[in-house]
């Protein structure tokens, strides 16, 4: 985390700790409503400008710097910028240098009428002050919502737009603003937000809150802080709710219940831990409650957990967790991405599961599904025999993972197409597959005679079993590429309940079992293959060269993830896997399995050691295309700019990702468009896991990488591109997003 975020939001937390503590140690009936503290009314009788006028209360001030007026018609009447006087100089503890009101103060408006046929003036007004005598307070932002006749009276009543009167609990500075009437309802700090904690397994804490019908738990709002000797890991977050406030801008919460695990290790071998947690949640369009504070006591031995009263203030200590900032609501979505239904769901599944056949992912693993076909040649019912069993395994395995995605994303977990290459042992096995299927191709071991029935152990099998299990393994090494069509299937199956994302899995493994299908049960197809010969046999120890190339993209991939040691052991395990697999293929007989099996052996403990080496630390690279790393804080900082930005979410194991890359991003003529538009091109690394990457994905909707979004110049919404990308389409973005 960068100084400048750890200073933001420590300036939080002093204000959640400043703010909240006189709000709960005092009476506040006696505050005014925020319409009465700072009654606003306006004039629009003199053309071409508009006067507002500010009336405070006695011990209230407001802040000149968060007066912000806006047309809530901008088609209808363009604002000037507004005249306010100057204000009384100020340190303050939130904010710094500031201007401050007191008694009356007037602020002048000019504007233009762009249709001439107006009548009324529509104005959002938004203001913030506060109580500067105990108990001292400050109100959320507000805003009211003006309708002025042009010309009419002097004098016009402003529209309030609904502040709490605070006689049913306090806010803290920045919070949102209240509806008339909620204030009254609301619960205490206890009810609101009932907080439980339980050991599991001896090693992990889990958090609970558990809050009544719209309430919600601000995720960047938490902190953890170990106060008794002990190791406390990153808290586990589930995927959370976007949501936007007027002062703490785009950020995640959580409503109705929400677990976060936490791994807890006692120091010099002690069981006792202890910490405190301090939250902070709202009422939906209501009060904000001040940051609570619990200090737990658990004995990670016996599992007992002794819960503390709520507190009243904020631990002083760094954020456990930072909530990535999401993007803006009104997301734009690329033409291959908009929302679609069902029936047109399930047609770009089946033809993104046709167009996967074409993927660099796929090609190895269809060399051996083409060898099957070849062989089978001279018997019809042969070539009908593969392509069903070929076709079962894909619909299963994409039935199988398509559940798992969905199910664990309905459990509150954020999970994304192609996820688990994110994880080494899932690269290091499937290293180690590639190898025993170019070996296996090779000539190097056999199970059965049948050359169509090739593929890792289970896909080397004869018989129906070498075809399901080859099915398999396409949908295995399928998983990290993204084809065109595909996004918008398999988002619309992630918000579906389960049996409909059943369907739509099952059409995305219907299309890529497709071309096979057809050439089993459409005989005018069948007959253009070669007939089978002994020419196959050279073709087969060909077709093995791939699954090698394969093996050594996935090592490449596993380094960037674990580095160099884990390649090694990745290599030293390959090794020791051929020579179990070259012993098994001399056939000696007596006990020569036995070293076979302990060489595979070794060939699994290699691999499971890398499951135990760090990940490689972020931004250890340094950029060589002239992007900038991902962050939210440098993507908010462009974007307050108005600078145009370019956001690409890639990673080393997407094979779309690259192929993009080469064709487009890494040219010359990418770079001179860059530099014409002014555009910064931020790029982030999803090549392992990565909860600020995860949480962009999830808040845009995609379903994986790649992800590109263009922010325009001056601010605006993101528009998210085709995953697939041109050297005419990104021109078109970038230009559009460069003069909007």
């Amino acid at each position: 985390m960068s100084l400048l975020s750890r200073l933001a939001r420590n300036l939080l937390a002093a204000v959640a700790l400043v703010a909240a503590f006189p709000a709960l140690a005092q009476d506040d009936d006696n505050l005014l409503p925020v319409t009465e503290a700072f009654h606003l009314t306006s004039d629009a009788s003199q053309p071409g400008m508009v006067k507002l006028h500010w009336k405070i209360a006695p011990d209230y001030y407001l802040y000149r710097g968060r007066i912000k007026i806006k047309a809530a018609e901008p088609s209808a009447v363009s604002l000037g910028e507004p005249t306010l006087p100057d204000g009384i100089r100020k340190h303050d503890e939130y904010l710094g240098d500031v201007e401050i009101y007191h008694g009356d103060i007037e602020a002048s408006v000019p504007y233009t009428l762009l249709d001439k046929a107006t009548k009324t003036l529509a104005l959002d007004v938004q203001y913030q002050g506060c109580h500067e005598v105990e108990p001292k307070i400050c109100y959320p932002p507000n805003t009211e919502h003006l309708k002025l006749q042009i010309g009419g009276a002097s004098t016009i009543p402003a529209a309030a737009a609904g502040a709490p009167a605070f006689g049913g609990g306090s806010s803290l500075l920045g919070a949102p603003a209240a509806t008339p009437g909620t204030e009254a309802a609301s619960l205490s700090p206890d009810q609101a937000f009932r907080f439980e904690a339980l050991v599991k397994e001896g090693k992990t804490l889990v958090l609970r809150w558990t809050m009544p019908k719209d309430y919600y738990l601000y995720r960047d709002k938490t902190q953890i802080k170990v106060t008794a000797p002990a190791s406390a890991g990153e808290p586990d977050w589930p995927s959370g709710t976007a949501h936007h406030d007027e002062n703490f801008g785009d950020t995640i919460v959580y409503f109705d219940q929400v677990e976060v695990p936490v791994p807890l290790k006692g120091a010099d071998g002690s069981k006792k831990v202890e910490l405190d947690v301090s939250y902070q949640g709202c009422l939906e369009n209501g009060i904000c409650y001040p940051v609570m504070t619990r200090h737990l006591s658990a004995d990670l031995g016996t599992g007992a957990v002794d819960v503390g009263k709520v507190g009243e203030s904020a631990p002083a200590a760094a954020p456990a967790e930072v909530a990535p900032t999401p993007p803006p609501p009104g997301l734009k979505p690329a033409a291959d991405d908009a929302p679609v239904g069902f029936v047109a769901a399930i047609g770009l599944a089946l033809l993104g599961g046709l167009v996967l056949n074409l993927m660099p992912c796929v090609l190895p693993v269809l060399s051996l599904k083409a060898i099957t076909v070849l062989e089978s040649g001279e018997s019809p019912g042969a070539a009908r025999k593969h392509a069903l069993w070929y076709t079962a395994g894909v619909l299963l395995a994409f039935a199988a993972l398509g559940l798992v995605v969905v199910g664990v994303r309905a459990a509150g977990h954020g999970i994304q197409w192609g996820a688990q290459f994110q994880q080494p042992l899932a690269v290091g096995l499937l290293v180690y597959v590639m190898l025993a299927v170019g070996l296996s191709m090779s000539g190097v071991f056999e199970i059965g005679g049948s050359l169509g029935n090739l593929g890792s152990g289970l896909a080397s099998r004869s018989g129906p079993s070498g075809d399901f299990f080859t099915g398999v393994l396409a949908v295995v090494v399928a998983s990290p590429c993204t084809a065109p069509f595909m996004g918008s299937a398999i988002a619309f199956a992630f918000a579906a309940p389960i049996g409909i994302a059943f369907l739509i899995f099952l059409a995305l493994g219907l299309g890529l079992a497709l071309p096979f299908l057809l050439i089993g049960f459409v005989p005018a197809i069948a007959r253009l293959l070669p007939r089978p010969g002994r020419w196959m046999e050279t073709l087969k120890q060909a077709l093995a060269f791939p699954m090698y190339l394969t093996a050594v993209w996935l090592l490449w991939v596993l380094t960037k993830q674990r580095g160099a040691d884990a390649s090694a052991l990745v290599l030293a395990g390959s090794v020791l896997l051929a020579m179990a697999l070259w012993w098994y293929g001399r056939r000696r007989g007596g006990l020569s399995w036995i070293f076979s099996a302990v060489l595979a052996i070794g060939a699994a403990a290699a691999l499971w050691t890398v499951h135990g080496l760090p990940a490689q630390a972020a931004g250890a690279s340094v950029a060589t295309d002239g992007s900038v790393p991902y962050s939210p804080e440098k993507l908010a900082e462009l974007r307050a700019a108005g600078t145009p930005v370019f956001v690409d979410m890639t990673a080393d194991w997407c094979i779309t990702c690259k192929a993009n890359e080469k064709a487009v991003l890494d040219t010359q003529g990418f770079r001179d468009l860059l530099k014409r538009t002014g555009t910064v091109y931020m790029k982030g690394d999803w090549t392992d896991v990565n909860a600020t990457i995860a949480a962009f994905l999830d808040q845009y909707h995609s379903v994986g990488v790649p992800l590109y979004v263009v922010y325009p110049k001056g601010g605006g919404d993101g528009r998210k591109l085709s995953t697939v990308l041109t050297s005419d389409s990104i021109e078109k973005a970038l230009e559009a997003a460069a003069h909007p």
